[in-house]
């Protein structure tokens, strides 16, 4: 049973595309809204995409950038914290922290692309030359 669960957790960590479709048709069937259902598959599976791309980072380089990562979050927050003050004159915590997370969503989606196809590539480029 724990082998199965590993599996699970694996193959979402692996592929987090997995786990967003699985969480936006779960969604889905249970709320019949479709756009209810993309957010919620988005803010869930931002931690999947962030864990992602780290183990995606230490596969190809052979180390870890958690701390890179974590420092990237928290930058990212304090920009979304100093603008929304800037434009509101207040700070609505709520807010600012969807808006911090569906941006990571995006980066961290972009850099899981990205990461993918350089590792592809590079591991095809080793290939062929070795």
């Amino acid at each position: 049973m724990n082998s199965f669960i590993s599996s699970i957790i694996t193959i979402f960590l692996t592929v987090p595309l997995f786990g967003f479709f699985i969480i936006y048709i779960l969604n889905k069937l249970i709320t019949k809204n479709t756009r209810k259902s993309f957010h919620k598959a988005l803010d869930y599976s931002t931690i999947l995409f962030i864990l992602a791309v780290h183990f995606l980072l230490m596969t190809i380089w052979g180390k870890s950038f958690f701390g890179l990562i974590l420092l990237i979050l928290i930058v990212i927050a304090m920009v979304f914290v100093i603008i929304h003050w800037k434009i509101k004159g207040e700070i609505i915590l709520t807010k600012v922290f969807k808006g911090f997370w569906r941006f990571n969503f995006l980066v961290f989606f972009l850099a899981y692309i990205s990461l993918t196809v350089f590792g592809i590539l590079r591991s095809a480029l080793t290939f062929t030359f070795s």
